[in-house]
């Protein structure tokens, strides 16, 4: 029935779609399985993508050729820079997006795509043997083969849903749980443990007062996700989003609810994500706070379900719907379904290789929630990952390998597969040690190229790539050779409260002063209109960062270059590590664990010390 495929993804999620569109796209025959057809590409928690940090994710995935950015330019619904305050490091674009059409978009997108053939049916377990994966094997019995499998199963192994005191098998709310592969895995010498994630009730947005809410609504200029800048990808009008308060009355309430709390009486063991807490947990560990916001989100431009961003809960419903009453604007709230807790397993990514693939198995690749990360940014850009690889190993070539210099994906998977996590891994701008270079404006310069000689980005994002480059390097050199006048600039500076010129100066110097906007620059001087013409928002922007930043970026760029002396100093496979005598135990035994490739990526790990690098540096320098 089935022919032999070079790649199978299992699961059809953010990781998995992504996987899939990116192996098929560089030229592997893929299958993508999924437990059910009609549940692709679902948002099963916010209908939102991106924010801090995760909106450059999803840059760098549109930038590598990924599917994600364009999807959610054409679903969104509101566009949102945040943290435009701050510095450009730590700008993140932000969309709510239309639940139903982001899904409908991706299988569009992926039907449209060559070299994929999907099939409906749960795989049970893989065909392994001589400790390479060769397949495989679905709930209806069929033996289905291939060179590389990526596993995608986000919340469905072992999947167990928690309402109050009810609980009962599932991997979403009226979807089962996927079972079988964990059992297997285990026995083949995998680590597995339990994690938990959580949802908020959604709300009959008919019954709500905004009236009483305050308004959040978009930015008057949609950037967007993809580069492609695309103007049928852009809404033409947007949705607000509501913001209200609980109360200590709110609270009181929840906590009549603690003793069929699943949380609260040791029903879930998995431990939940740190930064996304439930609603209960939220008071329990912060009860001097009387009040923790909500965002009220519509979930798209035809439904009229709310989602009540931030009460995330797994309380008794009733408990949940007279609390939630008690919210201002929420006083005849109904309910459409309540939120619930789920717990799953997942495999401590330290299992795991640079390219995603398992050291215990070739051609086993794993993407997304498996290996213990929250969130559907951060699953896409490693189904992404996993993809390309898997395309990579099938056809014999090296694996692509981002550094976290190169990327927040780079960052992402060396701290999975260098420190593990005990809790949802989520990403932050935090975690970056170069966040001036890995900025959200600048991921098509970072990385197309490289996608571009996979085979991955296409000849129109390249060709978009170089004439950006050749645009700001022109504008550049004007402002580096170009001189104002004073009175040409008196009347702008004072409008910026900037001090006058006394004398001559080169528009670069000008554009280093605070509130000054080279957008701003062009139409007030009429000499710089003159030799500035055509440019777009993106590239003044582009430059605009470029100059005023550049002290910043050339540190970091120094800093790359003092670190990466370590990145080139590789380790052989098998070393020895018992050889060095005076390398403490602990060092030992991480690195016959995590396998290092290199003494940077030793120097990450999770208890190895400083003089634990220098002692395996003098071994090498020998």
């Amino acid at each position: 029935m089935f022919e032999e495929y070079d790649v199978i993804v299992v699961g059809a999620g953010h990781a998995g779609c992504e996987a899939a569109a990116s192996a098929a796209n560089m030229g592997s025959k893929v299958l993508l399985i999924t437990m059910n057809m009609q549940m692709i590409a679902q948002m099963s928690c916010n209908p939102a993508m991106g924010g801090i940090a995760k909106g450059q994710i999803v840059r760098e995935i549109d930038a590598l050729g990924g599917y994600s950015g364009i999807v959610s330019d054409k679903s969104m619904i509101q566009f949102r820079m945040l943290n435009r305050s701050k510095g450009p490091a730590m700008w993140s674009p932000r969309v709510q997006s239309d639940r139903m059409l982001f899904a409908t978009t991706w299988r569009e997108m992926l039907e449209a795509t060559p070299n994929l053939d999907f099939y409906q049916d749960m795989v049970k377990e893989l065909i392994v043997n001589n400790g390479k994966v060769e397949g495989v094997v679905t709930n209806l019995g069929h033996n289905i083969k291939s060179r590389a499998v990526v596993l995608t199963n986000g919340t469905f192994l072992n999947g167990v849903i928690h309402i109050g005191e009810k609980n009962f098998g599932g991997g979403r709310v009226a979807e089962k749980a996927a079972t079988g592969i964990t059992e297997q895995l285990v026995s083949l010498g995998f680590e597995s443990a339990r994690l938990k994630t959580g949802t908020p009730p959604r709300i009959d947005g008919r019954s709500l007062d905004y009236s009483k809410m305050e308004e959040q609504a978009g930015d008057e200029e949609i950037v967007g996700f993809s580069f492609l800048e695309r103007p049928d990808l852009k809404p033409n009008e947007q949705k607000s989003c509501w913001i209200t308060y609980t109360s200590q009355e709110v609270h009181d309430i929840l906590k009549t609810g603690f003793e069929s709390s699943p949380m609260f009486q040791g029903r879930i063991h998995g431990t939940g994500p740190r930064y996304c807490p439930s609603i209960e947990d939220k008071i329990n560990r912060f009860a001097e706070r009387e009040r923790h916001q909500l965002f009220v989100e519509p979930e798209g431009w035809n439904t009229v379900e709310i989602y009540v961003n931030g009460f995330s809960t797994s309380l008794p419903e009733q408990v949940q719907l007279e609390a939630l009453r008690k919210v201002p604007g929420f006083e005849k709230c109904k309910m459409f379904r309540p939120g619930y807790a789920i717990e799953y397993d997942f495999f401590p990514p330290t299992q795991l290789t640079v390219s995603l693939e398992t050291k215990l198995i070739k051609g086993l690749f794993f993407a997304g929630q498996i290996n213990g990360t929250t969130g559907y940014e951060e699953a896409a850009c490693q189904g992404l990952m996993a993809g390309i690889n898997a395309h990579q190993s099938v056809i014999g070539q090296d694996p692509l390998v981002l550094k976290r210099s190169d990327a927040y994906i780079g960052v992402l998977i060396d701290d999975l597969i260098n420190k593990g996590t005990d809790e949802p891994y989520r990403m932050f701008t935090s975690r970056a040690e170069f966040r001036t270079l890995l900025r959200q404006d600048n991921a098509d310069l970072r990385l197309t190229e490289i996608s571009y000689r996979l085979g991955l980005a296409s000849q129109q994002r390249m060709d978009m790539v170089r004439e950006k480059l050749q645009q700001v390097a022109a504008i550049k050199e004007v402002l580096k050779t170009h001189s104002v006048e004073p009175a040409e600039s008196d009347h702008y500076l004072k409008s910026v409260y900037s001090a006058p010129l006394v004398s001559k100066q080169k528009a670069w110097q000008i554009l280093l002063r605070p509130n000054v906007r080279l957008k701003d620059m062009i139409t007030a001087f009429p000499s710089l209109k003159e030799k500035i013409t055509g440019a777009t928002d993106s590239i003044l922007e582009q430059v605009e960062i470029q100059v005023k930043y550049e002290v910043y970026i050339e540190k970091e760029k120094e800093l790359v270059e003092k670190m990466s002396q370590l990145e080139n100093l590789a380790i052989p496979n098998n070393f020895n590590y018992e050889n060095l005598i005076s390398l403490s135990n602990e060092a030992k035994q991480k690195f016959k664990k995590i396998q290092p490739r290199t003494l940077g990526q030793a120097s990450r790990i999770s208890g190895v010390n400083p003089s634990d690098v220098q002692i395996l540096m003098v071994y090498m320098g020998r």
